[in-house]
C-alpha cells in the first residue's frame, strides 16, 4: 500500500504535471455542478418543476408566478429601444422593419389598421377613428413603416413623431402610416377589428383600414413636414442671389418638391416662394431671426391643396436634412491654456447640450472633469483628455465642493427648471442619455428615494458654485432655449474669443444634436406629490434668493413658485 502512495506523491512534485492536474480536476468539478443544475431545474419530460407549455405557445394558466413573469416580458419588449442616427435611420434593425417615404410600397397586400373605439386616448395620442385606406391613393401619405411580429399602436406612434407627422395611422395589424393629413372618408369602428401582431389587446385597423391617431407632439416636434423642419414665414430678402443662391421653377410645386431638390442640392434651406424654391444657408443677410406673421404665407400649392407655398414676397421656409458643415470643423485649442473654465450644471440640466452648441459655435472641443465612453463615440473628443490638460474650451463638471469649484478659474453656470432636471436625469440614470425610465421605475420606490436625495442637490449646487466660484456666467437653460442665437454669442464672448455670425448661425441649424429625446413619450402625469412640491418651491425661492443677492437675473417666470 506504501508502494503506490510514494508513486503518487512523485507524480505531484512534478510542477507543471501537478498544475495541469489541478485544472483537469476543476475543470471536472465545474461541469459536474453544470450537469447537475440542469437535470435538477427539468427534473422530468415535461419540465416537473414548472408547467408544461401548450403546444400552441399559449401562457400556462396554472401557475400565477409564471403568468406574472410572462407579462413582465411582454412588458419590456414593448418598449422601444434606443435609437441613434438621424431620425429616417431610427425604425429598428433587428425587428427587420422597413421605412419607405411617398407613395408607399409593400411586398404584402395594403390591410386596413384600426384601433379599439373603448379607448379614446392612448398615452400621448388621441383615437381619431377607423379610416378607409386604398392602395392608389393613400389616407395618409408620409412615411410607412411594416412589422408583421411586433408591431404595436404605440411604437407606430412614436416612430411618426420622430419625424415630425401629426397623425399615425395602423393597418393590417402591422403596417403603420404617417402623414399630415387625413385624405380619406371615415367608416365604422366595426372595420376596424384585426389586433395588432405585437399586443393582442389592441387593435390595428383591419382591411383597408385606418386606426388614426393624432399625435399630441411638442411645438418644436409639431414643426415639421415630415424630416424636414419648418422654420416659419420670412419676407423676401434683398439679395435673393446673395441669400438664397440656388433657385428653380417647379410645376405643381409641393414642399416635398422643394425640400428634396434642395437637399439634393446640398443646401440646409429649402424656402418656398409661389411656384419658385431657392435653397441656401442661414447667412447674416438671411439669419431666419425675423419671421412674419404666417397669414402671409397662407398661398396653396398647386400640387397639393394641404400645403403653404408662399409667394413672391413671403417665403415658407423649410430646414433640410444636410448638414451644415460650416461649423462642424473642431479642434484642440492651438495652445494650452493656463485658465480653466468649468461648464458646470446639475445633472439633467443640459450640459451635453450646451458642449455641443459651445463646440459648433467655436470650433473648439469641450473636455470634461469625467470620462464618458458613449459621448467620446459621438464626437466629443476633448471626452478622453485630462480635465487639466489645457487643450479645451471649458470642462464640464457637476462637482459641487468647495475644493473642486475652487480648481477652476471661471465658470459657466447652467441651471434648470428642477422639475424638468430632476426628470432628465432620472431618464438619462434609467435608460441612457436618449432613453427613457420604464413606467415600473417611475411608479416604484426609485423615483421618491431619487427626489429625496437629488432635489436637495440641485439648488446646493448653484449656491455652491455662485459662493465659491471665482468669475460666473449664469445661463438659464430656458433662456437658452428660447434666445438660443443671443445667449450662445454671451457664451462664446465670456469665453474670451470673437464671434463668427456666420459659425453661429451653423450652430442654431444644428442645434439638435444626438442628445434630443422624442417629443412624444412624456409621462401621462405629474410624478411629483404634494410634499416634492412642497420641498422642491422652497429650493426654487432659496435660489432665486441667492441669484437676485447677487445682482444676477433670478429664476425664470416659466417655474417660480407664485
Amino acid at each position: 500500500m506504501a508502494r503506490p502512495l510514494l508513486k503518487i506523491q512523485r507524480y505531484f512534485r512534478r510542477k507543471p504535471v501537478r498544475f495541469f492536474s489541478f485544472i483537469l480536476l476543476y475543470l471536472t468539478a465545474g461541469s459536474l455542478v453544470f450537469l447537475h443544475s440542469g437535470f435538477s431545474g427539468d427534473g422530468g419530460p415535461a419540465g416537473a418543476g414548472r408547467p408544461a407549455v401548450p403546444p400552441d405557445g399559449g401562457v400556462p394558466m396554472s401557475d400565477g408566478r409564471s403568468l406574472g413573469l410572462i407579462r413582465r416580458v411582454f412588458k419590456d419588449t414593448r418598449r422601444a429601444a434606443r435609437r441613434f442616427g438621424p431620425p429616417w435611420m431610427k425604425a429598428s434593425r433587428s425587428d427587420a422593419s422597413v421605412w419607405t417615404g411617398g407613395e408607399e410600397r409593400s411586398s404584402r397586400g395594403r390591410a386596413a389598421r384600426g384601433r379599439s373605439g373603448k379607448e379614446v386616448e392612448e398615452g400621448r395620442a388621441k383615437y381619431i377613428g377607423c379610416y378607409i385606406d386604398n392602395t392608389q391613393k393613400r389616407a395618409l401619405r408620409g412615411v410607412s413603416f411594416f412589422d408583421y411580429k411586433k408591431m404595436t399602436v404605440f411604437r407606430c406612434q412614436d416612430n411618426c413623431a420622430e419625424r415630425g407627422y401629426m397623425y399615425a395611422g395602423l393597418e393590417f395589424g402591422a403596417e403603420c402610416y404617417c402623414g399630415h393629413k387625413i385624405q380619406a372618408a371615415d367608416v365604422s369602428e366595426r372595420e376596424c377589428n384585426m389586433e395588432c401582431k405585437g399586443e393582442r389587446r389592441n387593435l390595428c385597423g383591419g382591411a383597408n383600414r385606418l386606426s388614426i391617431y393624432r399625435l399630441e407632439l411638442s411645438q418644436e416636434s409639431a414643426r415639421r413636414y415630415g424630416s424636414a423642419i419648418f422654420k416659419g414665414c420670412f419676407k423676401r430678402p434683398d439679395n435673393i442671389t446673395l441669400a438664397l443662391p440656388v433657385g428653380a421653377l417647379i410645376q405643381n410645386m409641393s414642399v416635398d418638391k422643394c425640400v428634396d431638390i434642395c437637399t439634393e442640392k446640398e443646401f440646409s434651406l429649402a424656402a418656398l416662394g409661389g411656384d419658385n424654391c431657392h435653397c441656401g444657408f442661414p447667412t447674416t443677410v438671411f439669419t431666419l431671426h425675423e419671421p412674419e406673421e404666417e397669414e402671409l404665407c397662407l398661398h396653396r400649392c398647386a400640387g397639393e391643396d394641404f400645403e403653404s407655398c408662399g409667394n413672391d414676397e413671403y417665403f415658407v421656409v423649410y430646414q433640410t436634412q444636410v448638414q451644415d458643415n460650416r461649423c462642424m470643423e473642431r479642434r484642440f485649442l492651438h495652445t494650452r491654456s493656463k485658465q480653466l473654465t468649468a461648464l458646470a450644471s446639475f445633472p439633467g440640466a443640459g450640459n451635453t447640450w450646451a458642449r455641443h452648441l459651445i463646440e459648433l459655435a467655436t470650433g473648439y472641443y469641450t473636455g470634461s472633469y469625467y470620462f464618458d465612453g458613449s459621448l467620446y463615440n459621438k464626437g466629443f473628443k476633448g471626452e478622453r483628455d485630462h480635465w487639466r490638460s489645457g487643450r479645451t474650451i471649458c470642462i464640464k463638471t457637476h462637482e459641487s465642493g468647495r475644493k473642486e469649484i475652487e480648481a477652476f478659474d471661471s465658470t459657466i453656470l447652467m441651471i434648470r427648471n428642477p422639475y424638468k432636471a430632476l426628470m432628465a436625469e432620472f431618464n438619462r440614470k434609467y435608460g441612457g442619455h436618449i432613453g427613457f425610465a420604464s413606467q415600473a421605475h417611475w411608479k416604484g420606490k426609485e423615483w421618491p428615494e431619487f427626489v429625496k436625495n437629488y432635489a436637495p442637490w440641485w439648488a446646493s449646487h448653484t449656491l455652491d458654485w455662485l459662493k465659491y466660484g471665482k468669475k460666473v456666467h449664469v445661463v438659464h437653460f430656458e433662456d437658452l432655449k428660447r434666445e438660443l442665437f443671443s445667449c450662445l454669442k454671451g457664451m462664446v464672448l465670456f469665453l474670451g474669443l470673437e464671434v463668427s455670425e456666420d459659425r453661429l448661425l451653423c450652430a442654431v441649424s444644428q442645434k439638435d444634436g444626438n442628445f434630443k429625446r422624442s417629443g412624444l413619450r412624456k409621462l401621462e402625469y405629474d410624478p411629483y406629490t404634494v410634499e416634492m412640491h412642497a420641498t422642491i418651491d422652497d429650493l426654487i425661492r432659496t435660489v432665486d434668493s441667492t441669484l437676485r443677492q447677487g445682482n444676477l437675473s433670478g429664476v425664470p417666470e416659466d417655474y417660480r413658485p407664485r
